[in-house]
């Protein structure tokens, strides 16, 4: 097992800790935050094509251009495609990452795999575009 798949099965156990509020309206509050902490795990949608040094980006599973699921984990990006293929990708810095994020709406997951199943990148929707 290589050491980047070692690294995401860790992320797929993080588990995002929920706010211990017993007042629903603070708790509310507590879910529109944005994920803090060392440990955050934070995923946003490119239904765009990705071009990378001049250089397109492609699913090496499926061949899809577009329609992708940028995860961020401390200084690191992966990129995830809806076949359930997923690779680090060194050439998107945490910054051009946060750049990425114009008017984020936070949803919570207790599980990556969970925010995978729930955004359709877990391989069910292998070879289909949506958006």
């Amino acid at each position: 097992m290589t050491r980047t798949e070692e690294h995401i099965r860790a992320l797929a156990s993080a588990t995002v800790q929920a706010p211990a509020v017993s007042d629903p309206l603070l708790q509310r509050a507590g879910e529109t935050r944005q994920p803090s902490g060392p440990d955050a795990v934070r995923l946003a949608g490119c239904s765009t094509e990705l071009v990378l040094r001049g250089i397109p980006v492609t699913c090496s599973q499926c061949r899809a251009h577009r329609d992708w699921l940028l995860i961020n984990h401390r200084r690191h990006v992966w990129i995830g495609c809806r076949c359930g293929n997923e690779w680090l990708e060194p050439e998107i810095t945490r910054r051009e990452f946060d750049a990425m994020l114009d008017n984020p709406i936070w949803m919570h997951y207790r599980t990556l795999d969970e925010a995978r199943i729930a955004l359709g990148f877990d391989g069910i929707l292998a070879g289909l575009y949506l958006g």
